[in-house]
């Protein structure tokens, strides 16, 4: 089979002088290449390559002030305003557990980084960071906002500033996410014995890995007693009644290397074709229910009691959004998110099929 080359960055420069309105992702993938290889194009003109040290960097962010937080994946996009602070980092892994930009990151993923600036339809310069993983995906980016601190910005620019400034990224396939017909069946004692002993629901990343299986292969096998599938239309459904009940909630969509989340309530939702809109004064999400193959309502055993959240997978099994009730550690889970969940629709093969 004869693999395509991709354009040359002065095609790919073209094309977007060629198509001045369609979004970058977009037209990347009219060009059959990625993100990250749209960036670099633009490499030596309106673009730097900076190092994803991000150790290093993530502590320097809090000085740049007011900012909005991006991280998305192909079908819901989660946007954040605010500042990164009180952040926490590991050999493995980092977080930002702020008021309003609450991320946390798994650095290893973080292989390429961008500093943007793209003039706007008003003539004003947007500046942004951008970081990518291997297979050129973005994984994580934080756009400036009118009260952002430039010469801040600029500082954190000159010293992340790659030595490579070349116009071209060297990027990998993307992982399989579909389903692995090797793969061994799941353990369905195993799993329920490691399920029910749960005291915590941060173990259950550790149980997966244990157990060699996915996320939703273990939501799927585990019983309706701690998952039951949720007919269509549940997300929204429930997001309608948590705008009613004023109810805070937890709102998670990640990429490869970076989970984001909001919490507190919701209130201005809007649908706008197959997209599920918020549009609330700091965060922003743009949903395609379109998308959504299976929704779940999982109970996870916790020191606290159960803690129930509402899950949205794609065709492939990969997660695209998940949510909870806002609950402070230590506390049990609130009545109203139970009720609101309790009262969603199974779907109707669940409804049907033997418990």
């Amino acid at each position: 089979m004869t693999i395509s080359a991709k354009p040359t960055p002065q095609a790919i420069r073209q094309a977007r002088i060629d198509n001045p309105k369609l979004r970058e992702r977009d037209l990347a993938v009219q060009l059959g290449i990625t993100e990250a290889d749209y960036a670099a194009a633009h490499v030596g003109e309106s673009v730097t390559r900076i190092e994803p040290r991000v150790e290093e960097l993530l502590p320097r962010l809090e000085a740049l002030g007011e900012v909005m937080a991006l991280t998305r994946n192909d079908s819901a996009v989660h946007e954040k305003i605010g500042v990164y602070d009180k952040i926490v980092v590991d050999k493995h892994s980092a977080m930002a557990l702020g008021a309003q930009i609450d991320l946390r990151i798994f650095p290893k993923v973080w292989r390429h980084g961008f500093a943007v600036e793209k003039r706007g339809e008003d003539g004003e310069i947007r500046r942004s960071l951008q970081f990518f993983d291997k297979s050129g995906d973005a994984v994580h980016k934080i756009h400036l906002r009118a009260a952002s601190d430039l010469k801040a910005y600029d500082a954190l620019v000159a010293d992340f500033t790659a030595a490579d400034q070349s116009q071209v990224v060297s990027t990998e396939p993307r992982p399989s996410e579909a389903a692995n017909d090797d793969r061994p069946a799941v353990d369905d004692d195993r799993l329920r014995a490691r399920w029910s002993a749960m005291t915590d629901t941060h173990q259950f990343v550790g149980i997966l890995k244990d157990l060699g299986i996915t996320r939703h292969e273990a939501v799927t096998a585990i019983g309706k007693d701690f998952a039951r599938e949720l007919a269509p239309g549940a997300v929204p459904a429930m997001m309608a009644r948590a705008v009613e009940t004023e109810l805070p909630i937890m709102v998670l969509v990640g990429s490869r290397g970076c989970i984001q989340i909001h919490s507190g309530p919701i209130v201005n939702v809007k649908p706008m074709g197959p997209w599920l809109n918020v549009m609330d004064p700091t965060f922003h999400l743009h949903l395609r229910t379109d998308h959504i193959a299976q929704a779940w309502a999982v109970r996870k055993p916790t020191k606290d009691g159960h803690v129930t959240s509402i899950e949205a997978y794609d065709t492939n099994g990969s997660m695209i959004i998940q949510f909870f009730g806002k609950r402070m550690e230590g506390f049990a889970e609130r009545p109203v998110w139970r009720e609101i969940v309790e009262s969603l629709p199974k779907h109707p093969a669940a409804n049907s099929s033997a418990a």
